[in-house]
């Protein structure tokens, strides 16, 4: 959208704030926000941001800092199990400043920087400064480092496999073909895990305009056609007619396979494009026929693993081969036992199809995971806030947090390595809430209650705020000035603080410079900087950094005066590593190779105990359908939320007009529910070994029988059973998953490779108490 045509409306004069799900205009009267309203140059905007209008000053803010009665009584590590269960002292902020400094020197002088984690996964932030991860890891090495996490709960599988199989992470999953592109030359979109338009509500950074739905709506009104390979009708977009190939989740890995062999089988594969730009293939095609392990991967033998007929696998075969194809593989693909072999077969059987380069065909990673992926823009880099060096080494793949706690000095493998989980004494935590993206709530909760002490900012009484020992009350992006300077977004927007910190609320910012003012690490933190000061130096030096690229952005006082820009985009949409594509001896891979890796001598030389096959294979997930009994016969998917991003805002007007009787939806199969006699509208527990969580049932056809969807995203509301089991009064499917790592290589969250059961709830139904905030003392 050019600048020329941005609507304008009767709000354009008021502030502008933005967020991961869009930018707003904001309404307030009398310092209170009354209403959020679309910015002129978003095309398709949504409404979640608005969820915060009603929260911003409800019982469930925390206005105070915050310490745990028992531990502000007998000190660090007592009653460690009444996390989540005690009530919470009123202090003011110089003692809790001073407990802060005091706990984090004690730590420091008995146990080494490497007891401290810091836990934080974004998102609190849309704006470039007031990002919480980034403030946490400066000031954690100001103060000699800290236990960190790699990877994310979104893709961790990716992020490990795709370096060995391409040679880029980031630049793959963000520099891939544009969805521009994809209008334009796409004539086949095949997409695994599909396209859910939910999820392009939001973006991590912020955005100024949701165009990947209208780019897709665009494809389709070409002429192109979409095939959607997922057990949930609705995870793709509606407008574009999609055939629906509702496949047994989990199998995803056995059809790409079989694609293959059909394509090997009928010499449909571009072998002139395999020899010039991969490496490995032979011995990729002697298992796909089986002549490595008497398994020929064949229709037949996929058909009997993902219940897709076999005469449609070689149809869509040959229409794959005989098409400009886009084949698409979403994030979800990844958060499944073995999540990284889905990845490496796609890759391979797009690179057998020989289109990888070529505009709107290859393969792509995430579209519509989020409104950034697949984004026509200028590739730019921004300045973020300098972390400094962390002078610890310790690390962990995110999501093995309860194993590091409830295994301590244990060993780990990872990517081919070999670790020692340390021994963590005190969780600092800024950012995201792992009690929505963890697994297996219930051996999270006893993880939590190891360390000796947790300290966390919050805004709201989420389940974090009520597990933690000392809480410092942060603003949100409503209370205090930043940009959004997303380098994965065309647009600059000037976020003007529009209200007054509520209660006694400070930025993260400021709550670090105090607590480094204690530790005498100021100096260090601010570089004598307010954060004023540092905004500008981000912007200026940015600016910098687009100018060495040909772009010209305006200076500070013109934004702040505009309000916002948006940077030209190219002309000619991205094609992912179209340069190498071009010329593959100058422009190689960052693989060992230098070309794309079918097979990987790399991770073929890992240790054998680490069960690693050197190019995609077929393994069966520990949990699914493939393996089910009587006792637990229905596959979980746990997906991204409609109506909040995880469970920011689940609090919120728009989050809770989104539930039924207060609890979330659970979707069900007629069929399913007609054979355990259950009706639209029951309350319904959902439960297997790890645990339980209550529901409303819908009744419906989006998903394929012996399949039940609950998204993710309610915050926990637990209770316990007489047989001690967890019950999650509200809804939190993650009460269910396992905590198991994908594999050992890649040790990413498995979340979607859960089988339940399904019964109605007769007991009367329990009191919802999840946005309740716990008892204040007040001295």
């Amino acid at each position: 959208m050019d600048e020329k045509t941005i609507l304008s409306s009767t709000y354009d004069n008021l502030p502008l704030t933005s967020t991961h799900w869009g930018t707003y205009r904001v309404e307030a009267v009398d310092g209170k926000v009354t209403a959020l309203h679309p910015f002129g140059a978003d095309s398709d905007p949504s409404p979640i941001g608005t969820g915060i209008v009603d929260v911003l000053d409800s019982p469930a803010r925390i206005k105070m800092p915050m310490v745990r009665k028992s531990w502000l009584e007998h000190g660090p590590g007592t009653a460690t199990d009444k996390r989540g269960q005690e009530p919470f002292v009123q202090v003011s902020w110089d003692e809790a400043e001073t407990l802060v400094a005091s706990e984090l020197s004690r730590v420091k002088t008995d146990f080494g920087n490497k007891a401290i984690f810091g836990g934080s996964y974004g998102w609190a932030s849309a704006g470039r400064f007031h990002h919480a991860q980034s403030q946490l890891h400066r000031f954690l090495n100001c103060i000699g480092g800290y236990t960190r996490s790699v990877n994310t709960y979104s893709y961790a599988a990716a992020e490990v496999i795709l370096p060995h199989v391409l040679g880029n992470f980031g630049g793959m999953m963000y520099g891939q073909t544009s969805l521009e592109s994809v209008a334009n030359s796409t004539e086949l979109f095949v997409s695994f895990g599909g396209f859910p338009a939910r999820n392009c509500q939001i973006a991590s950074g912020g955005t100024g305009d949701h165009s990947q739905v209208g780019l897709m709506q665009k494809a389709r009104q070409r002429g192109a056609e979409f095939i959607s390979v997922s057990p949930i009708r609705s995870d793709m977009l509606e407008r574009v007619d999609a055939e629906w190939l509702a496949a047994r989740p989990g199998s995803d890995t056995a059809i790409l396979l079989a694609l293959a062999h059909c394509l090997l089988a009928e010499n449909l594969h571009d072998t002139d494009f395999l020899a010039r730009y991969s490496s490995g293939f032979d011995a990729f095609a002697a298992y796909v026929t089986g002549q490595s392990d008497g398994v020929p991967k064949s229709a037949e033998w996929a058909a009997s693993l993902s219940d897709i007929p076999a005469a449609t696998i070689r149809t869509l075969a040959r229409r794959m081969a005989s098409s400009r194809t886009m084949l698409s593989v979403s994030w979800s693909l990844t958060r499944q036992d073995h999540g990284e072999q889905p990845y490496w077969a796609a890759i391979t059987l797009a690179t057998m199809l020989g289109q990888i380069g070529l505009p709107g065909g290859g393969v792509g990673f995430g579209y519509g995971a989020t409104n950034s992926v697949g984004m026509q823009r200028q590739m730019l880099n921004f300045a973020a806030l300098p972390q400094g060096k962390n002078a610890v080494d310790d690390f962990i793949p995110v999501a093995r947090i309860s194993d590091m706690l409830l295994n301590p000095e244990t060993d780990f493998v990872y990517d081919g390595g070999r670790y020692t989980y340390p021994d963590i004494r005190l969780v600092y935590w800024a950012g995201g809430n792992p009690f929505h993206h963890h697994q297996d709530l219930q051996r999270l909760v006893s993880a939590w209650q190891k360390p000796e002490t947790v300290i966390v900012h919050e805004w709201c009484w989420n389940t974090l705020a009520k597990h933690a020992d000392i809480i410092l009350p942060c603003t949100t992006h409503l209370e205090r000035p930043d940009i959004m300077l997303n380098p994965r977004d065309p647009f600059i927007v000037m976020m003007e603080q529009v209200v007054p910190p509520v209660g006694e609320a400070r930025n993260d910012y400021d709550i670090f410079a105090n607590i480094a003012r204690h530790m005498k690490v100021e100096d260090s933190f601010t570089e004598g900087r307010d954060m004023h000061a540092w905004q500008e130096w981000m912007y200026e030096t940015s600016r910098d950094m687009a100018a060495e690229k040909g772009v010209a952005l305006p200076d500070l006082d013109s934004l702040k005066q505009k309000g916002w820009v948006k940077i030209d985009v190219p002309d000619k949409p991205h094609i992912m590593i179209e340069d190498f594509i071009d010329d593959p001896v100058v422009n190689p891979l960052n693989t060992a190779s230098g070309k794309i890796e079918i097979v990987s001598q790399t991770i073929a030389n890992f240790d054998d105990d680490m069960n690693c096959s050197p190019h995609a294979i077929w393994r069966e997930p520990s949990e699914w359908l493939g393996n089910a009994d009587d006792k637990f016969s229905l596959h979980l998917i746990s997906n991204q939320p409609q109506t909040k991003l995880h469970s920011q805002l689940d609090h919120g007007s728009h989050s809770r007009a989104g539930k039924i009787n207060q609890r979330e939806p659970v979707t069900m199969h007629p069929d399913d529910a007609a054979a355990r006699g259950l009706h639209d509208g029951d309350l319904v527990q959902v439960f297997n070994d790890r645990g339980i969580c209550l529901g409303v049932l819908v009744v419906s056809d989006d998903v394929r029988p012996d399949v039940v969807q609950m998204a993710t995203g309610a915050w926990l509301d637990p209770m316990m059973t007489a047989d001690g089991k967890l019950l999650c009064k509200h809804g939190n499917p993650n009460v269910l998953t396992h905590d198991l790592g994908t594999s050992k290589m890649t040790q990413g969250p498995a979340a979607l490779s859960c089988l339940v059961e399904v019964t109605k709830y007769n007991d009367a139904p329990p009191s919802m108490t999840a946005f309740d905030p716990p008892e204040i003392i007040t001295r």
